[in-house]
C-alpha cells in the first residue's frame, strides 16, 4: 500500500566549535541541517522567526539574549509562562557546557521582562 510517511521531528543544536565560537543548527526530518545565529522552530515558528530578526545582535550580552529568547517565546505561548512551565538552556562560551537555568532564576528573568 504505502503512501504514508512517518512521524518526523526538528532539532535546534546548540554548541561552541573546536574554536570556542557559539553553533546552533536546525536539523529537518530529512537530515538536512542549516547554520542559524538565531531561529525557532515548531508552532508559531514565522512570527518567532520575525521577532528575532528584529531582536537579534550579534554582540548581545548573555543576559539581553536570555530576555530576547523569552520575549520571542512568549509571542506564541498560550497561557501563563512561569519558571516550572518552560527551560531555558545556556552554552557557557568560556567552558564550552550547557545547563539549564533553574525555574527560579527563569522566574526572575520573567519578572525583569515584565
Amino acid at each position: 500500500s504505502g503512501g504514508v510517511r512517518p512521524f518526523g521531528v526538528s532539532l535546534l543544536v546548540a554548541g561552541m566549535d573546536g574554536d570556542g565560537v557559539p553553533r546552533l543548527f536546525q536539523v529537518d526530518p530529512s537530515g538536512a541541517y542549516f547554520g542559524w545565529k538565531a531561529t525557532a522552530i515548531g508552532k508559531g515558528y514565522v512570527n518567532a522567526k520575525n521577532f528575532l530578526e528584529k531582536r537579534y545582535q550579534e554582540d548581545m550580552e548573555l543576559e539581553d539574549a536570555i530576555h530576547t529568547a523569552l520575549l520571542t517565546l512568549r509571542e506564541g505561548f498560550e497561557g501563563e509562562m512561569n519558571g516550572h512551565n518552560i527551560e531555558v538552556g545556556v552554552v557557557s562560551k568560556s567552558d564550552g557546557k550547557f545547563r539549564l537555568l533553574t525555574p527560579e532564576q527563569i522566574q526572575d528573568y520573567l519578572d525583569e521582562a515584565n
